[in-house]
């Protein structure tokens, strides 16, 4: 293997000092543009790429950022990311993706990694409920931001949805709907979401003077759509088998909707059915799916502001901050009788204040 080109190479070949070539790549501007010009045509010859952990050993800091989600194959999470990485690459930072995949264990190996390559900051929705984790990696001092979870205590900024808020208008749409009865197809309730969820669901139920015993909730082991297909029979086993059905993200409501279509069961006209996040592919369903929409991109925009602050030139003036933002009730053809006269080209939305 041929030896890596070094910025020795690239002033020997372009006939100028180290500390020239050092200037094209890092301060072009300090640089006359015929140097400039030579300096680069001798860097393209030579396939020169310069070494990042070694300008970040002389730099003192990371232009990395790290971003720990708990499942990439959920389009809410690709969502958070993007505007994630437009933050980032505005601050002139690289963004590390990596996906737990609800996973503590694999959490805790990503969180050791990022210590290791000393990244600047992470942002983090959380996989261990307990917090050790991340009490392991506080040590290390690298800033974190937490990203749909709400920061337990004034030790770090989050970014999150008022979850309470969003499962109340899911439920307060399908108690509105005369369904007195509800299942909630919930993900491990060891996850705060949709533990937050839940308890909107009650409120709601509360509200219209019922019983808390008018919820039922399935657990199932996952947020994903194969799991939403398990609950889906899981569902029509239930007795009274249930009409009204809200899941705790949309991917679960998918693999629900799925399962239910095979078994020959309606949605709406059997079965009601809401869901969590208003991913893209919700409004694009055989049923266009009725969600509680979160608003993805912004809140990975909020979380890397945040980031890029605490760890920026005026660090000493940060203060953490908890965002909440409000979710927004989305409503389609998947709770809606046909005698509605459902029209797909006017989705309706409903705010937790009922605007």
């Amino acid at each position: 293997m041929a030896p890596a080109v070094g910025i020795k190479d690239v002033a020997r070949e372009a006939g100028v000092s180290v500390g020239t070539v050092s200037n094209v790549i890092n301060r072009p501007d300090a640089v006359a543009e015929p140097t400039r010009a030579r300096v680069r045509s001798a860097i393209d010859r030579l396939g020169y790429v310069r070494s990042e952990s070694a300008r970040q050993l002389r730099a003192g800091r990371s232009r990395i950022i790290a971003l720990l989600v708990l499942d990439m194959a959920n389009p809410f999470f690709v969502a958070v990311a993007s505007g994630a990485e437009r933050t980032a690459r505005a601050a002139g930072l690289g963004v590390m993706l990596c996906n737990s995949a609800q996973s503590t264990a694999e959490e805790a190996e990503y969180l050791g990694l990022f210590s290791e390559q000393r990244v600047r900051g992470v942002l983090v929705t959380p996989a261990d409920a307990t917090g050790r984790n991340l009490a392991s990696f506080r040590r290390q001092e690298i800033p974190f931001v937490y990203v749909d979870r709400l920061a337990p205590v004034d030790e770090a900024c989050s970014v999150s949805v008022d979850d309470v808020a969003g499962g109340e208008l899911a439920g307060r749409h399908l108690l509105e709907r005369g369904h007195g009865d509800i299942v909630y197809v919930s993900g491990p309730l060891e996850l705060a979401q949709c533990q937050d969820r839940r308890t909107g669901v009650l409120r709601a139920l509360a509200g219209a003077g019922l019983p808390a015993d008018r919820l039922r909730v399935l657990q199932t082991g996952r947020l994903d759509a194969a799991a939403g297909r398990d609950a889906a029979s899981r569902l029509l086993g239930m007795s009274p088998r249930p009409t009204a059905v809200f899941c705790a993200n949309d991917l679960l409501a998918l693999g629900v909707l799925q399962g239910l279509f095979a078994a020959g069961v309606r949605v709406p006209d059997d079965v009601c059915l809401v869901g969590y996040d208003d991913i893209e592919f919700a409004a694009a369903a055989a049923v266009p799916l009725t969600s509680v929409r979160q608003p993805a991109v912004r809140m990975g925009r909020l979380a890397a502001e945040l980031l890029v602050e605490e760890t920026g030139d005026r660090a000493t003036d940060h203060r953490h901050r908890q965002i909440v933002l409000q979710p927004e009730l989305v409503v389609r053809a998947s709770s809606l009788a046909r005698t509605d006269g459902y029209s797909s080209s006017a989705d309706k939305h409903f705010s937790p204040t009922g605007d």
